[in-house]
């Protein structure tokens, strides 16, 4: 059996996954994209030789990204997702009943072509009829945009590349001009295993920005450091409380995971301070 090795450029280590089958293979204007199967995570989505997500836990990070600051919000009725060319964060989304409508933003649409063929599970929403896919550059579509959504949800590739410009100062000021009064807006930010600096560069960023910003975690056996980090904001109210009573759907997360997910007040403080060592 071939392995397929991932190319993660700021991973110390390096992952090696068996391939049963490669089932598509081809390059957009963006990056490379490919599919392959594998005998314990089943068909995984790869982008610039890093795996973007698996059958097989891929709802750890979908259900994280997404819920927690969809319950914290006391009425979300309009969503924009930037990236998830997969489909699994608006899948999430449409779990919501008080969803009204939801930008899609993906800048490769390739991605969601790809998705739609290999993944069907995860992009089962991409049609709902209060999706709106626009195929361009999400730091375009939040700019010039005047306090009309609820809630953002960044979910790109790594910091580097052409998604860098989702995670500047300038990026996160049109993310709060984009936002209601209520609004709250959260983003991947890598490893607190591995890219601390990194999750402090954004944790400041956004800090200068928003009035409430917070960090919180989960694993993910397929994401490099494994302990994985979402930055959220909120424009008014605290995001470790709940005010939607969990209803819907999910495999893992839960008002428990929901209260439990963030840093602990201490431990974020020696982040922030630089002093959190291993």
């Amino acid at each position: 059996m071939i392995k397929f090795f991932e190319k993660d450029p700021y991973a110390p280590i390096q992952y090696a996954y068996d391939v049963e089958r490669v089932l598509h293979k081809s390059k957009s204007n963006f990056q490379e994209i490919m599919v392959i199967e594998n005998p314990h995570f089943g068909k995984m989505l790869i982008l610039d030789g890093v795996v973007q997500l698996t059958e097989r836990d891929e709802f750890f990070y979908h259900e994280m990204l997404v819920h927690v600051v969809m319950h914290a919000h006391p009425n979300p009725k309009r969503v924009a997702v930037i990236g998830g060319g997969d489909g699994g964060a608006i899948r999430e989304i449409l779990k919501h009943d008080s969803v009204e409508k939801v930008y899609f933003i993906e800048i490769d649409e390739d991605v969601i072509n790809v998705s739609k063929k290999f993944f069907p599970t995860f992009s089962c929403g991409i049609e709902d009829r209060r999706v709106e896919i626009k195929c361009m550059n999400g730091a375009e579509f939040v700019k010039g945009r005047d306090g009309d959504i609820d809630v953002i949800v960044v979910d790109s590739t790594d910091i580097i590349g052409f998604a860098k410009s989702l995670f500047t100062v300038e990026f996160f000021k049109s993310v709060r001009d984009s936002l209601t009064g209520e609004g709250m807006f959260v983003t991947l930010s890598e490893s607190l295993l591995f890219h601390r600096d990194m999750i402090v560069e954004v944790q400041e960023a956004m800090k200068r920005i928003f009035p409430l910003v917070a960090l919180y975690t989960t694993t993910i056996a397929t994401y490099a450091g494994n302990w994985w980090t979402f930055s959220a904001a909120s424009m008014k109210h605290d995001l470790r409380q709940i005010r939607r009573e969990p209803k819907i759907n999910t495999k893992y997360y839960s008002d428990e995971i929901h209260q439990q997910a963030f840093l602990p007040p201490k431990m974020y403080e020696k982040l922030m301070q630089k002093r959190l060592e291993w």
